[in-house]
């Protein structure tokens, strides 16, 4: 048996809008009757794409991320636009970012990285079939790709040198379909 505990909003407030980004503060009524306030971040959405070579070695990034203050080492991703679809952002982030398409495409899934907060949805694709074609990053994004082992990076993850969440989903979702988990 399933419990309820389903909130309505009452009413809602954007306290801040950036260009991607919205803050609310909203009312929302409780099961009990009672009142609570919620604070959230609206996000559009993204995509995250784990690029996987014929010898099963992956192409990751490492990027300066300034919310956290350091160099982070992810799999490609990117927000997408207002209307696009999830797989059209994935598609486009690959080709921007690192310069490759993918000819087999997969669906594996939605994450949601920060459900206190914020109602981002991150999809996952596996992209298979890579073609280097040329490199258009967005002004004023840096990064470097590098390509390595699937056990390298678990290396790597073992180390800390892999933190972002989004990533380690990755890699566990590659482990498990090559049943190394």
């Amino acid at each position: 048996m399933k419990c309820d505990f389903t909130e309505k909003t009452i009413s809602s407030e954007i306290v801040y809008a950036g260009e991607f980004i919205q803050v609310k503060r909203d009312s929302s009524l409780l099961v009990d009757g009672s009142e609570a306030k919620r604070e959230n971040v609206v996000h559009p959405g993204a995509a995250m794409i784990l690029p996987l070579f014929g010898d099963r070695s992956i192409l990751l990034e490492r990027q300066y991320r300034y919310a956290v203050g350091m160099h982070c080492i992810e799999f490609p991703a990117g927000r997408s636009e207002r209307g696009e679809a999830p797989i059209a952002t994935a598609k486009r982030e690959l080709a921007e970012e690192t310069g490759y398409v993918a000819d087999t495409w997969e669906n594996l899934g939605v994450i949601h990285p920060g459900v206190g907060y914020t109602n981002e949805k991150i999809h996952i694709f596996l992209a298979k079939d890579l073609k280097m074609t040329t490199v258009s990053r967005d002004e004023g994004e840096f990064l470097e790709t590098f390509r390595i082992s699937l056990d390298e990076a678990v290396v790597r993850l073992k180390a800390r040198e892999i933190t972002d969440a989004k990533t380690i989903v990755g890699l566990f979702k590659l482990l498990e379909r090559f049943k190394k988990i």
